[in-house]
């Protein structure tokens, strides 16, 4: 491909492919033609698109997480003499858990021009896979890795009235899904991987099945993403007191809780409170 005209000054933001190399605009390919300057998370992932549609790039510098702050002065400074500079991520939409917000921001508050060059996306292409509501989502990026900032996170996520979806690396999958059962409850849930590449899968079950499944089946291949069903409009305060009376006339008042999220898809934080406030009722009415 040859190069195209001149671009006008400013940032562009350009998609790339999340794995197939043929999912990607004619603008994205023109952009990255054109551009007096490609700065790109990494220079071989980047190299290999750009080989395969036969584009020489004018001058490629590295963006990433570690070099952005030594990086963004000498990319702003390039925007001011009036450069047109192309912003790529290894795969997908920069910015969406990739960097480039700080380069975005100050070069909007300096009055420099900011272009979206729009295109693939893991997280839309996970929720549009994954049968769930899409009229309303909350995108939550990584969640933390350890156990107890990650159920700490699901906690203050749950109550949201929307899909929720998140990026998780396949080592930790079957403990963030396990954690996501314990926070959410018995939520409906997608694990999609390898999207558009040729072993893509999607997966669709309750929170506790799918951390059953992959805690026995390992960590698979590739890259996952988790789109959460939002609360269940059925699970009303009603409806859990009257299971949690039957429940705790048989059960522990833990045990109580579990298998009413489990039936109605409340959390369990939210039963486990109920169940406290009729327990500690309970017992006033006994002691007047």
């Amino acid at each position: 491909m040859s190069n195209q005209s001149k671009l006008s000054p400013g940032l562009y933001l350009v998609a790339t492919p999340i794995g197939n190399i043929r999912d990607v605009t004619l603008r994205a390919l023109d952009v990255l033609a054109s551009a007096d300057i490609l700065a790109c998370e990494d220079s071989r992932v980047t190299a290999k698109l750009l080989r395969v549609y036969g584009i020489t790039a004018a001058q490629t510098f590295p963006y990433h997480e570690h070099n952005a702050e030594k990086m963004r002065p000498k990319l702003l400074a390039r925007l001011r003499a009036g450069d047109s500079v192309a912003l790529v991520s290894d795969a997908g939409t920069p910015l969406v858990s990739d960097p480039g917000y700080k380069l975005v921001r100050e070069a909007v508050a300096a009055g420099i021009a900011v272009q979206a060059v729009p295109g693939p996306s893991a997280g839309i292409a996970a929720l549009v896979s994954a049968g769930l509501p899409t009229d309303r989502f909350l995108f939550a990026g990584f969640p933390p890795p350890r156990h107890a900032a990650r159920i700490a996170v699901f906690r203050e996520l749950s109550e949201v009235p929307a899909s929720l979806v998140f990026f998780e690396s396949t080592r930790r999958l079957a403990a963030c899904l396990a954690d996501m059962a314990d926070a959410f409850g018995a939520r409906e849930a997608a694990v999609a991987r390898e999207l558009t590449k040729l072993h893509e899968e999607v997966r669709r079950d309750r929170l506790d099945a799918l951390a059953q499944h992959y805690a026995a089946a390992g960590p698979p291949k590739g890259e996952a993403v988790i789109v959460v069903a939002p609360p269940s409009p059925d699970a009303r305060p009603v409806e859990i007191d009257s299971l949690l009376r039957d429940a705790l006339e048989r059960m522990s008042l833990r045990d109580a809780a579990a298998a009413v999220s489990a039936a109605t898809g409340a959390t369990r934080r939210e039963v486990y409170a109920r169940a406290l406030a009729m327990t500690d009722g309970r017992r006033r009415d006994e002691d007047g």
